[in-house]
């Protein structure tokens, strides 16, 4: 909950890669990079271990459920992390886009977006 509160103090991009993309996401409070960076080594190890997590995005039920059908890269930075995600599998880096898109959305609007997650509202969401 730490991430959305301070979402405002977060830094992000994105770039379209064939397949999927290229992310990075940093903080300048080393404290919050050391969260964002707990965050997605944490999401990344449910995913290895096929542990679905609810959560407030439309776009993970289905990466969770083929995690083996693409491939991610984490490497955490001085400030946070840097992803690079992709698939063979069309449906696949469509949901991982999808997702990349979702998290922007959280980085831009912090708790509006992840309640609008949870009502169904993708307006709003980067």
């Amino acid at each position: 909950m730490d991430l959305f509160s301070r979402h405002s103090e977060l830094h992000r991009t994105v770039e379209l890669v064939p397949g999927g993309v290229r992310t990075l996401t940093e903080a300048d409070a080393p404290d919050l990079a050391g969260q964002l960076q707990a965050h997605v080594a944490s999401m990344y190890t449910h995913l290895s271990q096929g542990a679905e997590v609810s959560c407030m995005s439309s776009s993970l039920p289905t990466l969770f459920r083929n995690s083996r059908l693409y491939r991610r890269t984490l490497t955490n930075t001085a400030k946070g992390v840097a992803v690079v995600e992709t698939s063979d599998d069309p449906l696949i880096s469509a949901a991982i886009r999808s997702h990349a898109a979702e998290v922007t959305g959280f980085v831009d609007d912090g708790m509006p977006a992840m309640m609008a997650g949870m009502m169904g509202d993708q307006s709003t969401m980067g």
